[in-house]
């Protein structure tokens, strides 16, 4: 089923100034093309007299004519000034205005046809090109994106011409045209034709405006993923996140969660320069996230020289402590690797892993929210951490990470230890 949940201010405007671009492109065309027209009929009835005459079966008034498209083109480019103040302040164009351009661009060529009446001919008059430049119109009104405006479009078309026919065959023809083309049928079907344009030109601006929609949205979705979660979120798991229609609402989850945190720092960055300092976080953290992602989980947050990771929300993939014990792995063979090919100076880590029920959700003011775990296991995770420092580990986890997913993987029991924060003892176990 289709998603009905109102779409947010922020996307609202973004649809109407993507309208509003449609729609001064559709009006700088319509602003160019008389202005075109003009010295195209200027030029071709100066040079070449009698071939214009031919076309418009008669003497051509190329000051009428003249006055009348820049007239139009002068009228297309008040209202492109009037789109772009549009877009400038990003106000929502007034209804009414737009039927009644619309309306205005539409009886243009009735207009003409009018014009031509009195000097060809009523029937002759509905023969000449200008009858056929109400499909100029139609065409262009899909760049409105609106399926009521291209049908009203096509509807006042259609309306006009059947007008002009009706008026032509009740006055008739001084050129003794043929009877059938005379008909008035004849010409409701052309009105008809008109009518369906507009018609089929509303399916197709409706499918374009539904385009941009679904585009908007994907890009929103994303943009509210990326926010949530952070930059650092690799593009699959945004996909996925999109997919899951994951959102930053508060609830109690069953998660692991990983501190890494980076030995010896400070003695490190105290004779480095800044440059240098942070060249080295990237390098190590660029590391950190790719086996992080690649393991299922999102690195939630970065600690100055260190980072928080969690397995298992948002999303929850296979099972979270093998995912995370795999990345701590994977981050360690990474580092070392980078050290031996003396592509990083000498690192030393250490990694803290615990699991459990955690509450997630966004937490913060409106001005400033960061999605993030609280919970024992997170205050358990850090000081599990921190023990590395002591007992001159890489890589601690709790009894319950080693029981829930390190299966196959070689570790060393080491004595229950006392955790700040937590009466009784944790099991640790060692790896890497």
């Amino acid at each position: 089923m289709a998603d009905r949940t109102p779409p947010p201010a922020g996307f609202e405007q973004r649809l109407t100034r993507e309208i509003l671009v449609t729609e001064r492109y559709r009006v700088t065309l319509l602003a160019l093309i008389p202005g075109l027209s003009m010295l195209v009929f200027l030029v071709a009835g100066a040079v070449y007299p009698e071939l214009t005459a031919k076309t418009w079966s008669g003497e051509l008034d190329r000051f009428r004519v003249g006055v009348f498209l820049g007239g139009v083109s002068i009228y297309e480019f008040a209202a492109l000034r009037a789109v772009e103040r549009l877009i400038k302040t990003g106000a929502k164009p007034p209804v009414l205005r737009r039927y009644v351009d619309a309306l205005v661009e539409v009886s243009l060529p009735s207009v003409v046809i009018v014009y031509y009446m009195a000097v060809v001919g009523p029937i002759d008059a509905l023969f000449l090109p200008p009858a056929f430049t109400y499909f100029v119109f139609i065409l262009l009104s899909t760049l409105r994106l609106d399926f009521a405006l291209s049908a009203f479009t096509g509807l006042a078309a259609a309306l006009e011409y059947a007008g002009l026919a009706l008026f032509a065959v009740t006055a008739g023809s001084s050129r003794g045209a043929d009877p059938v083309l005379a008909s008035f049928p004849h010409h409701v079907g052309k009105a008809a034709i008109l009518l369906v344009s507009g018609v089929a030109a509303g399916f197709v601006g409706r499918q374009l405006r539904q385009s941009f929609v679904n585009t908007l949205r994907s890009v929103e979705d994303r943009n509210r993923i990326v926010g949530v979660f952070g930059q650092h979120v690799s593009p699959a798991v945004v996909d996925r996140l999109i997919a899951a229609k994951a959102d930053a609402r508060s609830e109690v989850r069953e998660a692991c969660v990983m501190f890494v945190d980076v030995r010896n720092f400070t003695a490190f960055s105290e004779h480095r320069s800044p440059e240098e300092v942070v060249g080295y976080l990237n390098a190590l953290f660029e590391l950190m996230i790719e086996s992080i992602n690649r393991h299922h989980g999102i690195v939630n947050k970065f600690l100055g020289d260190g980072a928080m990771a969690i397995f298992g929300a948002p999303l929850a993939e296979g099972n979270a402590c093998r995912n995370a014990l795999a990345a701590a792995l994977s981050i360690l063979a990474k580092v070392d690797a980078e050290v031996e090919a003396g592509r990083l100076p000498p690192t030393r880590l250490g990694i803290g892993i615990h699991t459990g029920p955690v509450v997630i959700g966004n937490i913060g003011s409106p001005q400033r929210k960061e999605y993030t775990v609280i919970g024992d296991v997170v205050n358990v995770a850090s000081r599990v951490e921190a023990l590395n420092k002591d007992l001159g580990s890489r890589l601690l986890v709790t009894e319950e990470v080693w029981k829930a997913g390190g299966e196959g993987l070689a570790a060393r029991e080491r004595a229950p230890l006392t955790v700040r924060g937590r009466e009784a003892p944790v099991q640790i176990y060692e790896l890497g």
